[in-house]
């Protein structure tokens, strides 16, 4: 396994925190549609699966990260691609508690997963 810079750290400490949050909301819903009484049994149930099977997916990108996987790069630059407008929209929405956090950790995401290091460990040096 090739030395991880401490930048794919950050990128994988990033994508740890989305997926454990992603899992953890989508946990919620779940228990909540369970003990409580939803209006639409059939969203609740799919918004629970989807934030479980979208959290266990980015933990393991981030651990791809960890092991210096080439292949985690894309759907971690993805991920933090489509962090940006939700960011974006809990701002507009008088989220900002949740929004401003949101975009300064998908920047940190991108410019970590983009710097020459990570591009270094994960790509070689292809001229």
């Amino acid at each position: 396994m090739p030395n991880r810079p401490m930048t794919l750290t950050v990128a994988a400490a990033i994508m740890g925190l989305e997926g454990l949050t992603a899992l953890l909301l989508g946990a919620y819903v779940g228990v909540e549609t369970v003990i409580g009484d939803p209006t639409d049994l059939i969203s609740s149930i799919f918004i629970a699966g989807f934030g479980i099977l979208v959290g266990a997916l980015l933990l393991r990108v981030a651990w791809g990260m960890i092991q210096v996987d080439r292949w985690t790069r894309s759907p971690g630059v993805l991920t933090q691609i489509f962090a940006l407008p939700v960011g974006v929209t809990l701002i507009q929405s008088d989220q900002m508690a949740i929004g401003i956090p949101l975009i300064a950790i998908a920047v940190i995401g991108l410019v970590a997963l983009l710097s020459p290091p990570t591009t270094r460990v994960l790509y070689g040096d292809q001229n």
